[in-house]
């Protein structure tokens, strides 16, 4: 019950503000999860079709973090140094209206790398203080760090973790720890001006969208992917 009330309160407009419509896929992934959060720079693990359930990749980018790439390139985070291929600068999370807002993760729903749900995704309804808001995500990572029911959301500045090298090489961030903190980035809004002017907006919404809450837990389900986020990434699986 409280599944399909949480689906008309998301449906119904809020104070006049665009309310998009989201529809649930019966008998998709859902329960209860954990959020992180991470920029690394880096080719994401579904940036590669051969290696997931997409006839297309998530789209990646040249050092511009604009300039679409060929998804045999490698990552711009190899350790030889010789990767071409980034994290998109558009990839960042943006505000839909007060209780929605669009973005990207890397997901785990097993525990460790989980490339069978690339270009699927997820509502993520947060829990605690940010209650009654949501992020509707679409899953263009999975790595071997995360935990089950892991969403580590795709936030400028949001930290490099375990791949600091990224960052660095695109944007000249610091090469250990990139900005801010390597695990958790950047610790104010103000700290968003250190990163290049295309990555601000998506630092800044950690603060004026998540009201800086770090880390909250979440629930979750599976949703048709909004072509707003499908026209960004720019994938397609090969069983839909």
């Amino acid at each position: 019950m409280k599944f399909f009330v949480a689906l008309l309160a998301l449906a119904t407009s809020v104070a006049g503000q665009s309310s998009p419509e989201i529809i649930p896929i019966p008998d998709g992934l859902s329960g209860d999860g954990v959020t992180t959060r991470y920029w690394d720079c880096c080719k994401p693990s579904c940036g590669w079709s051969y290696e997931t359930h997409e006839t297309v990749a998530v789209e990646t980018c040249a050092i511009d973090g604009v300039t679409p790439v060929d998804d045999n390139q490698q990552s711009g985070c190899d350790d030889d140094g010789t990767g071409t291929a980034f994290t998109c600068s558009n990839n960042q999370p943006w505000v839909v209206n007060s209780t929605l807002s669009y973005g990207f993760v890397a997901a785990s729903f097993t525990g460790g790398v989980d490339v069978s749900h690339c270009c699927h995704c997820v509502l993520l309804n947060f829990q605690g203080d940010l209650a009654g808001k949501s992020l509707l995500a679409l899953i263009t990572n999975t790595g071997e760090p995360l935990a089950t029911n892991q969403f580590d959301i795709e936030i400028p500045g949001g930290g490099v973790g375990i791949y600091p090298y990224g960052c660095y090489k695109q944007w000249g961030a610091d090469p250990e720890s990139g900005w801010g903190e390597q695990y958790g980035g950047v610790a104010t809004r103000e700290e968003c001006s250190q990163l290049p002017e295309d990555l601000r907006e998506g630092c800044t919404w950690r603060w004026d969208y998540m009201e800086g809450v770090a880390n909250p837990a979440v629930t979750f389900y599976q949703v048709q992917c909004p072509q707003e986020l499908l026209n960004i990434a720019k994938c397609v699986r090969d069983d839909e």
